[in-house]
């Protein structure tokens, strides 16, 4: 997996190096939009000035009568996979990106067309061993779905089962690890020259989206969140999880059972079926609330095309590439903060949000509660079927990042997950209210605080805690005493600016050492002119006139770079 350790911004400029035919390829795209603003604001020729140099800059194509949020979909869909599952990951951040980008990132589809079934053979061959007329009795070669990462191929195991083969694309791997290096770069610069980005930290975004990518599109782990997740719901029957067959599956092929079911968003089929809408609903809210609040580990992805209905309205989902585990204390917190606003609280809306935010420094607290004060008053002084559970908490988000507060990825996740869910809910059935619903998981969380064995296992840990500080605190004040006394301790500072500071000072004692190489060329040349060091042409030295030349060429390329970063 790549490894996404932080480096200076120069080391991983030359790791850009190494994929510099698709960084061309990418910037041209970012041209044929119209976003050479973005490339002059990055400075990129200042990283990759050979990059852009051999950048074919052809005329953008006529992009006028688009808004600039649809030239970004619109490109984000030319540039491949890897940036479709970045634009759909942003698509729910409401907190990072403006609603009328939103609006258009949400059209982003991970439907490609398929590769060549001569390649989903030589992949099953390298993976499992055996062409797939050996490892099955049929085995389709048109997909029955087809994604950015893989596609789907229904078949049929030697002993009659029938199961869906996911196969991945070939060299797909090789092209996320490019992409993510290329958009690390790209972070890091925006990082440093767009201030209103910075405050995100785009960097930490890109290496959270490529934790997550490179889990999806290893099938093993996939397989792995399926079987967790089947042990977690055995004995419901409201619920159905497909089998993995491990024997047939591995990083790049994935068997499952074949769910013959109707999409929940088929509402026309399920009707046609007979199967009861409001059941459906309900069991549906029942186990999102249940893997979030009872096992903190739930499907992070659960839209319409994930989720099947099954005969006795029992609930299918599909597709466990993108799972989210949040440990009690999260979950926990996330509850505080929901049941203090159904309460009207906000001052403890206040703390819990500055709980599940993370911050670089306090906000102006006073500003912060008003605000808090004047949201709730907004969305939630009404009864709460009515309320607009996505609007209140987008506009609840937004009010953070006023604040600088940025919200934790698995925070996002769940209430991603609950919007989906709340909006699957409401097509299916109209009058279904889903915080009522929630409401009865939040007191059982909230009382589970309290249960005997809970507070039995708190107290033994804080035993255990308090004994093993009794027991190894003095020894280790005497150990730091006597490295004191020997003069062996030392203190390790971190400083976050240096390395920006250091930057500015190589570029400094960079155009030190070019003055000093100019005025030595100047001088130099005028004593071998003055000496008249042969060859002579017109009694002027031609080697002193060469020199003089070099040395304003140099000085002419220094003061154009100088202006063009606008630092003379």
């Amino acid at each position: 997996m790549l490894s996404l350790k932080k480096s200076g911004v120069i080391r991983r400029t030359f790791r850009t190096y190494r994929h510099l035919k698709r960084y061309r390829q990418i910037l041209s795209i970012f041209i044929k939009y119209g976003f050479e603003d973005l490339l002059e604001i990055l400075n990129i020729d200042q990283y990759l000035e050979l990059g852009l140099k051999i950048l074919t800059r052809k005329s953008p194509q006529k992009v006028d009568s688009f808004s600039r949020s649809e030239r970004v979909r619109m490109a984000i869909e030319e540039l491949g996979p890897t940036f479709i599952k970045l634009g759909q990951v942003l698509s729910t951040r409401q907190d990072l990106v403006p609603e009328d980008l939103i609006k258009e990132l949400v059209k982003l589809q991970d439907e490609v067309p398929p590769f060549e079934y001569s390649q989903v053979v030589e992949t099953i061959e390298n993976e499992l061993g055996s062409h797939p007329d050996e490892l099955f009795l049929f085995f389709e070669d048109v997909p029955i779905a087809s994604a950015s990462i893989g596609q789907v191929h229904k078949a049929q195991l030697l002993d009659g089962r029938e199961v869906a083969i996911k196969v991945q694309r070939p060299a797909i791997k090789e092209l996320m690890e490019t992409d993510i290096e290329i958009m690390l770069h790209l972070s890091e610069l925006m990082e440093r020259h767009i201030e209103e980005v910075a405050i995100h930290k785009p960097m930490e975004i890109i290496e959270e989206f490529s934790r997550t990518l490179f889990r999806e599109i290893d099938y093993q782990i996939e397989a792995s969140n399926n079987e967790r997740m089947t042990r977690l719901f055995t004995g419901d029957t409201t619920m159905y999880i497909p089998k993995v067959y491990r024997d047939m599956s591995t990083k790049r092929v994935l068997t499952m059972e074949f769910i013959d079911g109707i999409k929940i968003s088929e509402i026309g089929r399920l009707e046609m079926a007979g199967l009861d809408r409001k059941l459906i609903t309900k069991r549906g809210a029942d186990i999102v609330l249940k893997q979030v609040f009872n096992h903190g580990f739930f499907h992070a992805d659960p839209h319409p095309g994930n989720i099947f209905v099954l005969p006795n309205n029992v609930i299918c989902l599909l597709d466990f590439g993108m799972v989210c585990t949040v440990n009690r204390e999260m979950r926990e917190d996330f509850v505080d903060l929901l049941d203090s606003l159904i309460h009207l609280d906000d001052e403890k809306t206040t703390k819990m949000l500055l709980k599940l935010t993370i911050w670089e420094e306090k906000p102006d607290m006073d500003r912060l509660n008003k605000d808090v004060a004047e949201f709730i008053g907004q969305h939630l002084y009404k009864s709460i079927k009515d309320i607009d559970f996505e609007s209140a908490i987008t506009q609840l988000l937004e009010m953070g990042l006023n604040h600088r507060l940025r919200t934790k990825p698995d925070i996002f996740l769940m209430l991603k997950a609950f919007s989906t869910i709340e909006s699957v809910t409401l097509m299916l059935d109209p009058d279904f209210d889903m915080l009522t619903h929630c409401v009865p998981f939040f007191e059982r969380v909230k009382l589970s605080r309290f249960m005997p064995q809970r507070l039995a296992g708190e107290v033994f840990k804080f035993s255990g805690e308090t004994y093993n500080f009794l027991k190894y605190f003095p020894a280790e004040v005497l150990e730091v005493t006597r490295l004191f006394k020997n003069n062996q301790l030392s203190l390790n500072l971190e400083l976050p600016a240096l390395e920006t500071v250091m930057l500015s000072v190589d570029r400094i004692s960079n155009r030190i050492v070019f003055a000093i190489i100019i005025a030595a060329l100047i001088i130099g040349s005028a004593i071998i002119v003055f000496a008249k060091t042969p060859p002579v042409v017109f009694g002027i030295s031609v080697i002193g006139l060469a020199g003089f030349c070099f040395a304003a060429a140099l000085g002419f390329w220094v003061i154009i770079s100088m202006l063009k970063k606008h630092k003379l």
